[in-house]
């Protein structure tokens, strides 16, 4: 392999989120410390949060990695609000909760990890809301800008959409960071994502954080594979 520390553009880096979809805390551990190179964010989701708990964020973090935590949250806000204070005290960097929940529960969420992250003295995480997962290739056009502006009121600091849905969130609420998941290489299947883009088309759209998952985890060269993200990433105008 090549010299990473020669070759790697630590912004790129930035830019790309590993998604560590495992069920085991071991196996999550040792594929995000092989590719820490290529990823400055790694993503905890359900599988892995519901198999390792708290537990795991501690363990990615201290890999180097920005925590995302993807719980897409959706309950009422009392419960939300409370959820979120201790994930932002654990270190969580970016969580995600349901737009769909709406303003009262956005609203509480985001004090919630604000206040969390404040109490243990650690930096202000961002709070994203999800607008339509992008394995619904058939929602209403209408839900999608509803939900950016209900994210944007409750003052959420970005949203999650696909790579289509970009510039149109941009236009609805142009402050707010756009983390774009279901990231695919020229000739990958797309398995259950309606809208996949490829890393520099999704950064050219103008997505801030890409979310790269089974293109890579499930590559029968995963090193390979981040490395061919890296550098279509690195290609973005």
């Amino acid at each position: 392999m090549a010299d990473t520390a020669t070759t790697i553009d630590s912004a790129v880096s930035d830019k790309l989120a590993l998604a560590l979809d495992v069920d085991d805390l071991v196996a999550a551990i040792r594929l995000g410390r092989e590719l820490k190179p290529y990823f400055g964010v790694a993503k905890i989701g359900l599988e892995l949060y519901s198999a390792a708990g708290p537990e795991a964020i501690g363990a990615i973090a201290d890999l180097g990695y920005k925590v995302f935590l993807d719980l897409k949250l959706h309950d009422i806000p009392t419960t939300v609000g409370k959820a979120t204070r201790v994930l932002g005290a654990l270190g969580v960097q970016y969580l995600t909760m349901h737009a769909h929940g709406g303003i009262d529960m956005l609203s509480a969420g985001v004090d919630g990890l604000k206040q969390g992250a404040h109490n243990a003295g650690l930096e202000q995480p961002h709070s994203l809301a999800i607008t339509v997962l992008t394995s619904d290739g058939d929602a209403p056009p209408h839900i999608m800008p509803k939900r950016v502006m209900l994210a944007a009121e409750a003052g959420c600091s970005g949203i999650v959409c696909s790579a289509g849905e970009l510039s149109e969130a941009h236009h609805y609420a142009p402050r707010l960071l756009r983390v774009t998941p279901g990231i695919r290489l020229p000739g990958d299947k797309v398995d259950d994502q309606a809208k996949p883009a490829s890393p520099d088309s999704a950064l050219n759209d103008g997505a801030d954080l890409l979310v790269i998952g089974r293109t890579v985890t499930n590559a029968s060269d995963p090193v390979a594979a981040a490395q061919a993200v890296h550098a279509a990433a690195a290609a973005a105008n």
